[in-house]
């Protein structure tokens, strides 16, 4: 499967840009690119997304995030011959997943540093792990509610 190395490229690239975060800010740095609209912000999460958590936190975020990076990849073995963008937004999941899965594994939290903020407003930080997951649900969702719908009429025409 193919698709598989668009997974491995957000993979490789996430890793990448949360070492060089690890690496060259301390944590809580601040740097602005855009000010008072994007900084690189570093900070950490041992919660799920959006900083959420419970008790028993990072074992039981790191045994959900295996079933479910397993039953995306069965998913994503099953839709192999499927619409295209039907597979994309599967492996940008499926990558977001196992990036911010590596983090909980290795780390015990996942490291986040995109931040942006539109005057006293700002948006939750988060990773390219997290931006591969919100991109792969809204294809998910466009491909279901748009694509699909077209493609049933095409075949029972």
């Amino acid at each position: 499967m193919r698709i598989l190395l668009v997974s491995a490229v957000v993979v490789v690239i996430d890793q990448i840009t949360k070492a060089l975060t690890r690496t060259y800010l301390d944590l809580y740095d601040s740097v602005p690119v855009i000010n008072n609209f994007f900084h690189l912000t570093y900070i950490t999460n041992d919660g799920m997304a959006f900083g959420l958590n419970f008790p028993g936190g990072i074992y039981v975020f790191s045994v959900i995030s295996i079933i479910l990076t397993g039953v995306i990849f069965v998913y994503l073995w099953k839709e192999q011959h499927n619409h295209f963008l039907m597979r994309l937004s599967l492996a940008l999941i499926l990558a977001g997943a196992i990036g911010n899965l590596i983090d909980r594994i290795l780390f015990g939290k996942v490291v986040d540093f995109f931040d942006f903020m539109i005057g006293n407003y700002h948006w939750y930080i988060f990773n390219v792990a997290d931006t591969a997951v919100t991109i792969g649900m809204i294809l998910y969702l466009y491909f279901s509610f748009f694509v699909q719908p077209k493609l049933q009429l095409e075949t029972t025409s």
